[in-house]
């Protein structure tokens, strides 16, 4: 469970964070709180799956990189090893089970833009499951903030 404090600090981390040579210290200090206290309590919320993912989310296509959204069609028996398949190549960002014919879907975050073809490639071989590729046509951008 959180507490009032973890909450304040969840939702200012959701607003920026400086970049300043120690960002810990001007978050804390707009918190009114430690540095080494705002640390042990982000390292704790992190641990218990509070929060899942603290750091920057850099747009690969800017910098040279690449995104695709792929999908595939797991069959029950071979998900586990799938999963774990997928899940160990550098390159998958995330993935989610869902309840649909496509029932594995995951995002493929490259260096080189040509690396998506190559990467889903190889999952397919390692695992005889087509992988079909959803690659972005529009950029949208979410301001997406959820209140603690």
């Amino acid at each position: 469970m959180i507490d009032d404090t973890d909450r304040q600090i969840v939702n200012a981390l959701q607003e920026g964070f400086p970049l300043v040579s120690r960002p810990f210290a001007a978050k804390a200090a707009e918190l009114g709180m430690a540095e080494d206290d705002l640390i042990v309590r982000v390292a704790r919320l992190r641990e218990h799956g509070v929060v899942t993912r603290f750091g920057p989310f850099l747009n690969a296509e800017n910098i040279g990189g690449g995104f695709c959204l792929c999908a595939m069609t797991v069959p029950p028996d071979r998900w586990d090893a799938t999963v774990e398949f997928v899940n160990a190549q550098r390159e998958v960002a995330h993935n989610y089970r869902r309840e649909h014919e496509l029932n594995m879907w995951f995002v493929l975050a490259v260096e080189d833009r040509a690396e998506i073809e190559a990467v889903a490639r190889r999952i397919e071989a390692a695992t005889g499951i087509d992988v079909l590729l959803f690659p972005k046509e529009r950029e949208y951008f979410l301001d997406m903030r959820v209140p603690a």
